[in-house]
This record gives structure tokens, sequence and C-alpha cells, in this order.
């Protein structure tokens, strides 16, 4: 049965010479698997693009509860990005998304509050002209409630990642966990790194087989330019 939804993109492997499987998180169905078949032929070269990082999709799809993997009738962008592709900074931040997504989002069922979250934030970030370099620490902050950890403070995340940082550090670290969509706390590329180094450390210890954030150093690099 076809049935419309929106989605956003996770990521894909290649599948055959022209062929895709996608895992995307859709508003309907929670995290699906789709494959895709033709999408890297000549004659689809430009359909590719709507598979990168966080794409954010309106799509019809087949669902089947007890497969796997289903197969998409119809797809476009829902939103069309048009400062992410072209800004370095907001870049790294998807693809760190993408992949923070990836390894905490696991369940094939629907939460509409957390799919409006990544789905709202990730258009939000695209229509910021400034101050969104914090942007990433705050949704993993906010994903963390919805994944059912959520710390009561930041001294709570120091203690169990046994990270203790300077008092300077510490108040901004609390000031992100307590700001709201539109708050900016400013502060310096070395602190933001720390806190983002103790946020993935508290995700790897709540989130089996987290394992390791390959998209940090990426992130790490832009923000250091």
């Amino acid at each position: 049965m076809l049935h419309k939804t929106k989605g956003v993109v996770l990521g894909f492997i290649k599948y055959s010479d022209t062929s895709i499987i996608a895992k995307i998180y859709t508003e309907s169905f929670g995290l699906q698997t789709y494959i895709v078949n033709g999408i890297r032929s000549k004659a689809s070269k430009n359909k590719i693009a709507l598979f990168q990082p966080l794409t954010l999709l309106d799509m019809v799809v087949y669902y089947k509860e007890d497969r796997a993997i289903n197969r998409i009738s119809e797809m476009k962008c829902s939103t069309v990005f048009h400062s992410i592709p072209f800004d370095r900074k907001k870049s790294s931040i998807v693809i760190f998304l993408a992949e923070l997504l990836g390894k905490t989002l696991k369940e094939q069922a629907p939460n509409q509050e957390l799919f409006d979250l990544i789905f709202h934030t990730i258009g939000y970030l695209d229509e910021m002209e400034n101050k969104f370099e914090n942007l990433h620490l705050q949704f993993m902050v906010q994903l963390s409630a919805f994944l059912g950890f959520s710390p009561g403070s930041a001294d709570e995340i120091m203690v169990e990642v046994k990270i203790n940082l300077p008092l300077e550090d510490r108040t901004l670290f609390q000031a992100i966990m307590d700001a709201g969509p539109d708050d900016y706390i400013l502060m310096k590329n070395h602190c933001r790194r720390q806190l983002l180094d103790c946020l993935t450390r508290y995700f790897s210890i709540h989130v089996e087989g987290f394992g390791t954030m390959n998209s940090v150093v990426i992130l790490q690099e832009v923000f250091s330019e």
C-alpha cells in the first residue's frame, strides 16, 4: 500500500551498479530502509542529490510492517536548501548530525515530536545567517531527552564522563543545556570542542554500539579556520 510521508535522509550505501540502499527517518514510520533502483544511472544522475545527508523529502512510499526493506514510489525535496550546501561550517554540522542520528535512531516506530525536532532543526540551520556555531551542541542535549538519558546538569555529565572542566567552561556548558532554540551562547572554539567531547562521551556511555564519531574531526577542522 502507498503512503505519503516526510523523511530525513540519514545516508545511503551503494547497491549494485546503479542502485542504493538508503536509511531515512520518516514522519509516519520512524526509521526505514529503502532500496532505490537505477538512481545512480546516467539518466538519473541528478536525483542522487536527494540522498545527501539530512535532505528533507516529501515521499510516497510502499510500506509493509514485516519488511526490512521497502521501496519509494515518488520523492522530491520538501525544503530546498539555500545555504547549507554552500557554507562549510553548516555542511560540517549537517555531516555530524547525520552521523549522530545514524548511530542513535533505532526504532521503526513513529515519534512525531522527535521527527519535528530533527526536521525543523535542519530547516532552521539553513535559514540562519549567523550564530549557529552551537547548534549541534544544543541539538545533542535535546536529542538525549528523546533517547531517555537527559542529564540533570552539566556537572552530572562531567562526573559520568570523568572530565573536569574549568569553571568558565562549566558555566557555559550549563548555559548550553538551559538554552532555548533561539538562544546563542558566546564561546571560544576551544570551549566548544571541550563541550562536544563531553557530550559525545556521554552518548557513547548511553547508546549501545555508539563507537567513534568520525565527523568530529571534520567539524573541528572547519571551525578552527
